[in-house]
């Protein structure tokens, strides 16, 4: 029960801060955020795709629907993010800018949200996902 409620926790706040920091991308204007993409050598139109991703798909897990998915995606965003733009300032940053520490947190949490079982997390994953593991079972007693 207790592991169930933090990782629920752990879901909601962590699809809570891409919402935010999505929403601070439109708040920012998309136009100025693709330039800053376009400065880091990424296309353009990959800023509207990311903003876009960061709020649905940070609201998605905060409800808990599609967990192991969108983790996953924000996984493969958050390593783009470390490697076109965080990487050159090191784990730390450059003493100007902050490095990829809180990128690699991040990545972290989603990396774990993959890997958890859905019965393991309240939301709307654990009432039409069954695990892995339950399914096995459920094989290996009908034989």
């Amino acid at each position: 029960m207790k592991k169930c409620i933090i990782n629920t926790i752990i879901r909601i706040v962590f699809g809570a801060m891409f919402v935010a920091h999505g929403l601070a991308a439109f708040q920012m204007g998309l136009d100025n955020f693709s330039v800053f993409f376009h400065q880091h050598g990424l296309p353009s139109a990959l800023a509207y795709v990311v903003s876009f991703f960061e709020v649905i798909g940070g609201v998605m897990l905060m409800a808990g629907w599609f967990t192991r998915t969108i983790s996953t995606a924000f996984t493969f965003i958050l390593a783009g993010a470390i490697q076109h733009v965080k990487l050159p300032m090191g784990l730390l940053g450059d003493g100007h800018t902050a490095g990829f520490e809180l990128e690699l947190a991040y990545q972290l949490i989603a990396v774990y949200l993959t890997v958890v079982e859905p019965k393991e997390i309240w939301g709307i994953d654990r009432f039409f996902k069954r695990s892995v593991s339950s399914r096995e079972g459920r094989l290996k007693t009908s034989k």
